[in-house]
Formats: C-alpha cells, structure tokens, sequence
C-alpha cells in the first residue's frame, strides 16, 4: 500500500480477517488516503464514510439511487453525500457493515484531497443545526394544498371544454392550464423523488410514482438515477447528466476549449445562443425526455414504472378523445409538453448553466454546490413559478429539506459563505435568464476562438 511514512497496513486482507460476499473484511485493517483513492475504477470501488472504508465494488450494483451516483464517489470521502441524501443515515450504515474493509489511519486527516478542514466541519455543524431545529420536517399541510391545487388546474382544463366547447381560444387556454398543472406536478414529483415529504421513505416512494407516473406520464427510477447524479457532482462533466449535451452545446469555459483545440465541429458552436431557443426549451421535454423516458423503461424492463406512466397516457385520452379525436388528442399533449418544456428548461438552467462547469476537481460538498448553484431573489411568484428551486443552494446543500424551509435556512448559509469567503450569488429572475443566453454566447466564441487560433 502506497502513503508514503503513514503507511499502516497492507491492501490485502488482514490475517483472520475473512472477506465477506460483498468485499467487507471485517473492518480491522487502515488505510492511507492515498491507497483509497487508488480504489476508484468501474472494478474496484472504495469510498470513505466518517473515516470507515468500504468496499463497495460488487453492492453498487444493488444501490437503490443506481450504480452510478455511489461510484461517482469512488476513492473518496463520501461522508456530507451521504448524510445529504439519507433522511435516516443510521438505518442505511446497517447495509454498509458488511462492506467495512477498515478505517482511515489515525494520522490521515478526515477530508481528502487537501479540502478545508475547518469549512467542512463547520457546514456538519450547520447540519446538525438544521436538523436540531427541525428543519427538516415538511408539514404536510403545504404538501396536501399544493397537490390540490395542481388537481383543480387540471379539473377545470376539462372543465372548461365540457361547458364552453373547444374553439381555438378555449383550446389555447385549456393547453396552458394543462402545461401550467404538468411543471407543477413536475415541482412535487420532485420533492417526493428527494423523500422530503413523508416521513418515511417508502411513502414517499410510492407518491413519488403517483405523481411522476399518473400525473405526468413518466418514470420515477429514470428521474432517480438521472436526478441524483445531478446532485452528487453538480456541473461535473462525465458525472452529471445535466452537462451531457451530446455534442449539441460546449458549455463552461474549458470543454470549449478543448473542443476547439482539437477541431471538433459537430454543431456551428458560435452560433449556439441562438440555435438553443430552437433546440432547447421547446425539444428537451416532448422529444428527448420523452424518448429517454420510454427507452430507459423498456431497457430495463421496468414494467412498474411503465403501467404507472400508462395510466396518464389512459387518463388523458380518456378525457379528452370525446373532444379531439386520437390524433387531435396526441396533438393537444404534444403542445402541452412543448409548453412544459419551455418553463421546465429556463427554471432548471438558470440556477446552473452560467455558473462553473468543469471537470471533476474533487471539492468539499459546500464548495462545489456554491460554484454549481446560484439564487433567485425570493418572492411568492418566484417561490410558485420555480418550486421554490429559486433557492437552488440551499436545495442542493440539503436536498431531503422540504422547500417550505429553504427560506429559513438561506441567511444561516450566507453567514457560513462569508465567513469562508464563498460567492452566495443571487440574482433576479429576469438577469438570471438572460445570463443562460450569455454563457452560451461567452463558451461559443471560446470555442471559435481556440478552433481557429489554436
């Protein structure tokens, strides 16, 4: 094992150990950081939880958020992930006994990769701060309005065409209220997905596919494993799914870069702020989620989530065939989602996109969601029109708090960013949409840049 002079044990299994099935070797060997992350391939995955090592190379098959966010994590401390996406942490390290290979050296720091000790420790206090006060709880009167009010939008769509009939204006009005009840619904499946309703997780899973699958015709385990990666290694390339743009966009300032250092063209990138009003918000719901959606279902022969989804596609045409007919059927969803989608892609990138988009650099939990996230002022529009994702940082730091809370524990945030000397950026909602257009355009001319000069 490598570490320099703190080397303490072998890789290999200490005597008497015993391996277990899933690579645990009974927990009394330690270890370096440098052996740890040594551990950090698709076959042979370590991570570090308040200073225990496991193994997790053969269980991140079977991780319930999917293999792909755990492995994210892999020759690391995974510790503030841990506890930021577990409501109960000491019910899940039950599973994690078996994989416990042993414990950081008492002479290896607690963070790895020179991180700042001290803001680390300071964010667990905050933590424990929240958790204290309660902040954490959802009350379940918020939950029960919002639900029913995203029920009555859809009700009185129908409503309004069984009493006045479908001419174009009332069809026009019938189609927002719809796309207005789908980014709603899109809101709550979102909350139930990161089980900060319930106070038990298999509540909120089942509601989770109510609201995903019913209301809105797509898959809870597709948005899981999407969603999570997202939160795990927000702008990361390779690790967040967001920043995947297939070719179609360079964002940040060094994929661009690097795309045009090595003359790669596979779309007119410095023209990409104006080619994304074309391909980007009406496209991404009705055409590429939806596609993804139905493809990662039949894939993985998820025959659960499917019949969920199926019930809204039956529903739907239920309703609304005696009006349109099957084909003006298809149509009036099809313009819905185009509507959704607009609203779906400014909320979602403008709390990310113009922000730092990069290659894995291995920060603190507080750190790396400060350069990913930023704010949108509050008010009770920006609160309902964004579900309240206008707090995006305090959302991403503690992604099991119930929104009803972000506002309380955003000037508690703030106070530890200036103390540490980390951006808190707020902006209006109006500045916050223009600088989506503005990233582009600025990622675009650095990919033309270094495409011709370099």
């Amino acid at each position: 094992m490598g570490g320099g002079g703190q080397q303490t044990e072998s890789s290999e299994p200490a005597k008497g150990d015993g391996v277990g099935p899933d690579g645990g070797r009974g927990g009394s060997a330690v270890y370096t950081w440098e052996e740890v992350q040594k551990h950090c391939h698709r076959s042979d995955k370590w991570l570090v939880i308040d200073r225990k090592v496991y193994n997790i190379t053969q269980w991140a098959k079977r991780h319930p958020g999917g293999i792909r966010v755990i492995s994210h994590f892999a020759g690391e401390d995974a510790t503030d992930a841990f506890v930021a996406f577990h409501p109960d942490p000491n019910f899940v390290r039950k599973f994690l006994k078996p994989l416990l290979i042993g414990e950081l050296a008492t002479t290896e720091p607690s963070q790895d990769h020179g991180k700042n000790a001290v803001l680390v420790q300071d964010f667990q206090a905050l933590r424990d701060r929240v958790e204290r006060e309660g902040l954490l709880r959802a009350r379940p009167l918020f939950f029960s309005l919002y639900l029913g009010h995203i029920l009555l939008l859809e009700a009185l769509a129908l409503g309004l065409l069984w009493v006045w009939g479908t001419s174009w204006s009332l069809t026009l009005l019938c189609s927002l209220m719809l796309a207005t009840s789908q980014s709603q619904a899109g809101w709550l499946q979102h909350d139930y997905g990161h089980l900060s309703v319930c106070k038990t997780s298999s509540w909120n899973h089942v509601l989770h596919k109510f609201v995903i699958g019913h209301l809105k015709g797509a898959s809870a385990n597709w948005w899981n494993h999407r969603h999570f990666q997202h939160h795990a290694k927000p702008n990361v390339f390779s690790k967040d799914p967001d920043v995947n743009s297939l070719h179609v966009f360079v964002l940040g300032d060094k994929q661009p870069v690097e795309y045009g250092i090595k003359k790669l063209k596979y779309m007119p990138y410095h023209h990409q702020h104006q080619y994304f009003f074309l391909i980007g918000p009406p496209l991404v719901i009705p055409v590429f989620f939806t596609i993804q959606i139905f493809q990662t279902m039949f894939s993985q022969r998820n025959w659960v989530d499917l019949a969920w989804a199926m019930t809204f596609y039956l529903r739907f045409f239920c309703c609304y065939y005696p009006f349109f007919g099957f084909f003006g059927s298809v149509a009036l969803i099809s313009f819905v989602r185009f509507l959704e989608s607009h609203w779906f892609v400014w909320v979602t990138q403008m709390n990310h996109l113009p922000m730092e988009i990069d290659h894995e650099r291995h920060q603190d939990w507080l750190t790396m969601q400060l350069s990913a996230t930023c704010n949108i002022e509050q008010s009770t529009f920006n609160d309902w029109f964004s579900g309240h994702l206008n707090f995006q940082i305090e959302h991403h730091l503690f992604p099991t708090m119930p929104r009803h809370n972000y506002h309380l524990v955003a000037p508690l945030v703030r106070a530890l960013c200036e103390k540490h000397g980390l951006p808190y950026q707020v902006k209006t909602l109006q500045k916050a949409i223009i600088d989506v257009v503005g990233s582009l355009k600025k990622s675009g001319d650095l990919w033309l840049d270094a495409y011709l000069h370099k």
